[in-house]
């Protein structure tokens, strides 16, 4: 049995590509993925490290394929590890870096914060609601904008911080470079602060909204991991063509 790691773009590609040729169990952490998964054979789970190795024992999980959001780091950490503890193969799915000339970088969430503490002017984040805390510690009397997801979890996130209705955009990607610069101007942004969530993740139309109409961008990188930036020799893998992956950046005989 496979254990797809869904909830992205690229897992319903994954998933539209082995459904019916392999035995496997998706998971997704929301219900709004699970909504959105319906057509596969997917579950709504949130595990701890433990409950992670119950679920793998009990499902006779031979392969963990990971294709959780990049920024989803206990995810991908915790499954790594009950992988290597239960012997069982693990494949990370890595998006493909992307160039980020003219911006800003930071490593984390945290020294991007610092770095906006003493800046003036409004600020869009397209972060989603997971980290917004960071900066609300900052705000001051400056306007921080939150386009985020449309659900449930993410606005009660929100207001439980305070943030006034106003200065929240609930509302899914990915957007084209037209919507988001109308949606940076609109809020008269000299900033915007995003992830590197990769071209899948709308990165390149943020950017260049950015220059369209003058705001800066931040960008807040990935969490740096080891797994393969091809698709298609994970698929080769994982449907049995007796091809043997190209393991980017690990030792293959841990797995």
């Amino acid at each position: 049995m496979i254990w797809v790691i869904a909830g992205t773009y690229d897992a319903k590609k994954f998933l539209e590509s082995i459904h019916g040729k392999v035995n496997y169990i998706a998971t997704v952490a929301t219900e709004e993925g699970k909504r959105e998964f319906f057509k596969f054979n997917v579950i709504k789970a949130r595990f701890s490290y433990e409950e992670m190795k119950n679920f793998i024992t009990k499902n006779n999980i031979e392969l963990i394929v990971d294709l959780s959001h990049p920024f989803a780091k206990e995810v991908s950490l915790n499954s790594k590890n009950a992988a290597r503890e239960l012997k069982i193969k693990y494949i990370r799915y890595l998006r493909k870096e992307t160039e980020l000339d003219g911006c800003i970088v930071f490593k984390d969430f945290n020294e991007c914060a610092e770095y906006l503490k003493d800046k003036e002017g409004n600020v869009v984040f397209t972060i989603g609601s997971n980290n917004i805390q960071v900066f609300e510690k900052v705000k001051n009397n400056r306007r921080f904008i939150y386009r985020i997801l449309p659900s449930v979890d993410s606005i009660k996130r929100c207001i439980s911080l305070g943030i006034p209705l106003s200065d929240l955009v609930a509302i899914k990607g990915v957007f084209s470079e037209e919507f988001n610069a109308a949606f940076f101007k609109e809020f008269n942004a000299k900033y915007v602060v995003m992830k590197d969530s990769g071209r899948e993740g709308g990165i390149i139309q943020k950017l260049n909204a950015c220059k369209k109409i003058g705001a800066i961008p931040l960008v807040v990188l990935r969490p740096v991991e080891e797994g393969i930036y091809s698709m298609d020799e994970i698929l080769k893998y994982v449907l049995k063509s007796g091809d043997e992956i190209v393991w980017s950046n690990r030792d293959k005989s841990d797995y």
